[in-house]
């Protein structure tokens, strides 16, 4: 059964970082699309950052600049390096993989960012 776990969510103060991680276990043996959505509280779910097998990375406007996604295609894992955090940023944060032939989309369970002021 194909999974995605994430980790790496937290409280932080405004102005900090946090790395996410999401690792993939189940037998996947090609990815295409691996990202980092989140969803507010009475939002939702938005696309924060996304990046393709051949490394091609793709952001939200809001985030470009301080977030950056990277990924490791052999262990099929993807990060998410957040830096200066904004309260804004505060959310549930999911890691979504798309199968490079079915197209067949897993998400993760969700980890919690909390960004003080």
């Amino acid at each position: 059964q194909v999974q995605l776990v994430e980790s790496g969510g937290g409280l932080v103060q405004a102005g900090g970082s946090l790395r996410l991680s999401c690792a993939t276990s189940g037998g996947i043996f090609s990815i295409d699309t691996m990202g980092w959505y989140r969803q507010a509280p009475g939002k939702q779910r938005e696309l924060v950052a996304a990046v393709t097998s051949g490394g091609s990375p793709n952001y939200a406007d809001s985030v470009k600049g301080r977030f950056t996604i990277s990924r490791d295609n052999a262990e099929n894992t993807v990060y998410l390096q957040m830096n200066s955090l904004k309260p804004e940023d505060t959310a549930v944060y999911y890691c979504n993989a798309v199968l490079t032939w079915s197209r067949v989309t897993y998400w993760g369970q969700g980890t919690q960012v909390t960004v003080s002021s």
